[in-house]
């Protein structure tokens, strides 16, 4: 039996194009998640390799939609191979049935993490390049020192509710209790 495979890391891609592929080679079961391939636990990876019995074929569109981890790649390959489960994919034109299969299998593998990596270290050294220059990565501070100090007054009077700070403040309720935390304790009961 031929079982596909796909993923894509984001909500905002598409799985449709793999999806499609994967139908047109064939395969009569699929699997499809959205979750980064860097993390360990992919539940539906897990329920297809669970799925597959000795003498059926997981298709993956790329290797890299399998994982992004050669060490989580030599995992899977061993796990694979000790159920008599094969492996192919479609760009890549890799198929494990065979020792040449097997060795590009772990080529490719080698690549996506390397890639990974290099995406890893240039973030890194873009975040390192932006703060000597003065730029801080996140969200800016939605509230200045004084409004923060207006805020924290109007939360320790409780004259007003939640709602009302909020309202004044123009901030949601998450953002006056990041501002606040420090004057919540953990039993207060807070009021609305």
């Amino acid at each position: 039996m031929l079982i596909g495979y796909a993923r894509v890391s984001t909500e905002e891609q598409n799985l449709n194009f793999q999806k499609d592929a994967l139908h047109k080679a064939g395969c009569e079961k699929l699997f499809s998640e959205r979750l980064s391939g860097i993390k360990k636990e992919r539940p539906k990876l897990r329920e297809a390799l669970n799925y597959a019995k000795n003498g059926d074929t997981i298709l993956v569109w790329r290797l890299d939609r399998l994982s992004r981890s050669l060490k989580d790649l030599i995992e899977i390959s061993t796990f694979l191979e000790k159920k008599g489960i094969n492996l192919r994919t479609l760009q890549e034109h890799i198929d494990t049935k065979s020792i040449s299969g097997k060795f590009f299998f772990h080529i490719f593998g080698a690549f996506a993490e390397f890639e990974s990596s290099l995406i890893r270290e240039r973030t890194i050294a873009g975040l390192k390049a932006a703060k000597k220059r003065g730029k801080i990565g996140g969200r800016p501070n939605i509230l200045n020192k004084k409004k923060k100090e207006i805020l924290i007054k109007l939360y320790r009077k409780k004259n007003y509710t939640i709602s009302k700070i909020c309202e004044i403040m123009k901030i949601s309720r998450p953002t006056l209790y990041k501002y606040t935390q420090s004057t919540i304790r953990r039993k207060e009961k807070i009021y609305s």
